[in-house]
Parts: C-alpha cells; structure tokens; sequence
C-alpha cells in the first residue's frame, strides 16, 4: 500500500474510532496531537479519566495488537507527557489506551495498554 493509500486509511480509521468513544459517552479533545517525539491519534475524556488513544487499523485483530509494539508506545507516552499540561485537570487518571478497527467488526477499545 503506498503512503497516500495509508494515510487515508488510517485518518479514516481515527474517524471511525472518534465516532465509537463519542457513543460510548467520550468528549473528543484532539486528534493527531504532535509534538517533538511522538503523536497521539485521539485525546478524549471521559468524567475524570483524560485518556490518550492510539488506533490500529489492520485486517485482524491479531496483526492489529501485534502492531502495537514497544517502539509505537512509548512514543505515544511520550507524546502523552508532553501533552498532559494541555488538557490534564486536578485529580484526574491519565491512561492510554488502544482501539483496534478491523473490517466487519465493531471497534474494539483497549482501556490501559501501557503499564509503565
């Protein structure tokens, strides 16, 4: 798949996820928030839980959490750190999470994937 077809792809996947935490009572913040050292695909809060997302979107869930490696995470933490000033209010849990869109399934949300 060439670079264009990719992005495309995973703007729509983010698209899809966006809409999938709305319905489950999450406020979207940001999305492709970036600064030095990472990106975070989706920040969103939900009451008192500030959760930075990351989305895969691949042919099975499988090859989606397989590409969910180290590497990707903390990128994402790293990413988070940096961001939490911005949106991160007094007595707020912070976590990042994963949601995984796969072709003919629902969106499936990992709560907590990084236990750093």
């Amino acid at each position: 798949m060439n670079r264009e077809a990719a992005e495309k792809r995973g703007r729509g996947a983010e698209t899809l996820a966006c809409w999938y935490l709305r319905l489950k009572g999450w406020r979207i913040l940001a999305r492709r928030a970036r600064v030095p050292g990472g990106e975070v695909d989706i920040v969103a809060r939900r009451g008192r839980t500030l959760a930075f997302v990351e989305v895969k979107a691949r042919a099975t869930k499988e090859a989606a959490a397989m590409s969910l490696d180290a590497w990707r995470l903390r990128r994402v933490v790293v990413a988070a750190e940096r961001l939490s000033a911005r949106y991160l209010r007094p007595g707020d849990d912070v976590r990042i999470d994963a949601i995984f869109i796969v072709p003919g399934r629902l969106p499936q949300h990992m709560p907590n994937v990084w236990q750093g």
